[in-house]
This record gives structure tokens, sequence and C-alpha cells, in this order.
């Protein structure tokens, strides 16, 4: 049986087979948004297709489990001022936008009170909490998504980052390079780069190969040549990039668009998750396969991110 559901950001409608023994949730509160890129990329003849399962709002997700919560990594717990994160040493994080291009199930910021933060009118607040604090050399751009702002916005706001002396490097963490390559900022944002005085650092978030392109070769191309190291960070998911061929084609597929693998995330305990989960065992296991597979600058650290503690801690056995 084949069955069209509608996406929410477009008008286009596409058709899965099998649609309806997939539990579909219609009424999620965090719904189904994908951008067209994306949807390019995916096989919609296969159910179980590894780009299709993280974006499809299941009815399990509705279910509660035991150790997920609605802030798993406790980012309202290291909220100095509205939008702004302050965990690490040296480095700040400033929810730039409540919004994605992509809604993705597994997203540990899906229940993240937006509507008391990431807006315009605290960033002035929050830039004035990083002028009065020299030991800041790192302003990291977060969401939603930054790069979903417009590109003036987008601008604008680095700008005055960049007008901080204090500011060595800006980094900004996002998604839309890989899924919406064709909306990604290239003008202003270009031209801003390649005069800048900051460290420019992108990462992106690509969870399997299928999700690269010729569109991402190209945009990855412009933004080295404007000044950017470029990185990606992975999340570990169950059903979709939980095997050894996934990851290792995933390094090797990045790097060959000049982007370096740089986490492997274990999965943050969201409520709605839970279904993507791989255990820790589990995990271990791959990342030492892969190390056999991989050279070192290929492999991405496995890390998870535990509260309290002001750093990534790499995953080992005791955990």
């Amino acid at each position: 049986m084949t069955q069209s559901i509608p996406l929410f950001n477009s008008k286009k409608q596409f058709k899965i087979a099998h649609l309806a023994d997939l539990n579909i949730d219609d009424n999620s509160p965090f719904p189904l948004k994908v951008p067209d890129d994306f949807m390019l990329q995916m096989d919609l003849t296969d159910p179980n297709d590894p780009l299709l399962k993280q974006v499809l709002p299941l009815k399990i997700e509705n279910q509660t489990a035991t150790g997920f919560s609605t802030d798993p990594v406790h980012d309202l717990d290291f909220t100095p001022s509205p939008s702004l994160i302050h965990k690490y040493h040296g480095r700040v994080l400033l929810i730039a936008s409540p919004k994605c291009d992509i809604h993705c199930r597994y997203c540990f910021r899906r229940h993240f009170p937006y509507a008391s933060h990431s807006n315009t009118r605290h960033w002035q607040k929050a830039l004035e909490y990083i002028q009065q604090d020299n030991s800041i050399h790192e302003v990291i751009l977060s969401g939603g998504d930054p790069m979903s702002l417009s590109e003036g916005s987008l601008v604008r706001l680095i700008q005055k980052i960049e007008a901080i002396p204090h500011i060595q490097t800006l980094r900004i963490h996002s998604r839309t390079p890989v899924v919406a390559p064709s909306q990604a900022p290239i003008t202003e944002f270009i031209t801003w780069a390649k005069q800048s005085r900051l460290n420019k650092v992108l990462v992106v978030h690509c969870n399997h190969a299928n999700e690269l392109s010729e569109k991402t070769a190209k945009l990855f191309q412009q933004y080295k040549q404007a000044g950017f190291h470029l990185l990606n960070q992975s999340v570990l998911l169950k059903g979709v990039n939980d095997q050894v061929p996934i990851l290792e084609n995933l390094s090797h597929a990045l790097f060959a668009q000049g982007v370096l693998p740089y986490y492997l995330n274990q999965l943050d305990r969201v409520q709605g998750s839970a279904h993507f989960e791989v255990n820790n065992s589990t995990a271990l296991s791959l990342q030492q396969a892969l190390r056999k597979k991989l050279p070192g600058y290929l492999l991405p650290k496995l890390v998870t991110d535990i509260s309290g503690v002001p750093y990534k801690t790499e995953l080992n056995k005791n955990q």
C-alpha cells in the first residue's frame, strides 16, 4: 500500500511504500519538516531508508522512557543570559535562531523553551556578557540552526561578535549545508568571511554518506576558499548508521568533500528518541572496529555529554 504524507515546508508530497505500517504520528508537536535537497537524497521506495528514518515522526516517540528527559544536557542550568549557554572554559554558545531547516527526530533541543530564548532582542544582553568576560575567546553559534536566519541577520550578528576584541574564533554549528545546501548563505556571508580577522570553524552535521551530494561538495569548497575549517559531527543512531561499513564510508565521503570527521556523539537522551539509542558497549565495539579500518585523521572521537563535566567526554567501557 502506498500513501502520501505532506511536507510541512513544501507544496510537494512524497510517497513511501508501506507507510501505513510505520505508525506515523500525524499530530506530533514536533512536526515533520524536510527540505527538498534532503528529500531528493532519500530512497522513498524503502521505508528503512536511513535518511527517511531521521525525519519521520513516529508514535513511539510518545512513549515515556526511563532516563530520558526534556533537557538531557542541562542547557538551562548554564544559561547566564537568555540565548546564551556558558558551560565550557573560554567559549560560549549563542542560540542564534529557534528554527531549523529540518526536524531531526533525535534532536536534543526538541523541547527547548525557545519562546524565552533565541530572539534578536536577547542578542545585545548576550553580547554585553561576552564583552565583559575577557576569558571568552570563542563564540559558538547554534540553535535551532544559525543558518536558518536570513543571510543579512546572520552577518550582522557575526559582525557584532567580531567587534569584541578578545574574541578570536567563531564556530558555527549548522545542519543546513548538508540538508539544504541550496538555502545556505553564500553571498554576504562569504564576502564577510574572506575579510574577517577571526578564525572560522564550521561544524556541519552529517550522519550518513547518502546525505552528501554534488551540491554539498560545491558549497563546502566555497566555504573552504573563504577560510573556514570544516568539521563534521554525527550522532550514532540505531538503524541509521550503527554499522561499521556505514561509518567507515561516511568518514571517507566527508573527507572527499573537504570535511574532517570530528565527533561521533552518543545519543543525548531526549524524550522521544529512545528508539534511536545504541548502548555504550555496542558503540565502543563499533569505535574499536573503525579504529582498525580508518587512519587516525578520519576517526571521529566517540563522545558523550555529561552534565557538569566542563568538556565533551570520550566514551569508555566504565560508562
